[in-house]
């Protein structure tokens, strides 16, 4: 039984690195630009942010749950919890991705977000090649 809780500290983990690396996109986008960070102006870190926030938007409107919160609740249950958190982990990366408020809530704050990203993306736009500087010598 341990192994399951083990699992959904695993689950609640990743979903708490899906959820800051969403949420980090827009900063980590601009500060890229201003820095010349290739990795976040290029097409490969724009979709999959843009497809994991497109995910997210989507369930909220159509008011079902994340993917990663049912499994890691089904695993809790599997290793004879009743709900979240009995371990260290389980309850405190918990408190900081859990809040109680109506689906419509979520859908509007997601959707927001979603504009916020929109807003950035055409603020930075996409850099194909790598940043080059007139003081770079061969």
């Amino acid at each position: 039984m341990p192994t399951y809780l083990l699992l959904a500290d695993g689950v609640l983990l990743l979903h708490l690195a899906v959820v800051v690396f969403v949420v980090a996109g827009p900063l980590l986008c601009l500060l890229g630009h201003r820095r010349g960070w290739p990795v976040v102006n290029g097409l490969r870190f724009r979709l999959v942010h843009g497809l994991l926030l497109g995910f997210v938007i989507a369930q909220a409107w159509l008011g079902q749950l994340c993917p990663l919160t049912v499994l890691e609740s089904w695993l809790r249950v599997q290793g004879g919890e009743a709900g979240y958190g009995s371990s260290f982990i389980g309850h405190w990366v918990g408190r900081l991705l859990f809040y109680q408020a109506p689906m419509w809530v979520f859908a509007l704050v997601y959707t927001a977000f979603g504009g916020l990203v929109l807003a950035v993306w055409w603020r930075v736009p996409l850099r194909q090649k790598p940043l080059t500087y007139a003081h770079q010598s061969r």
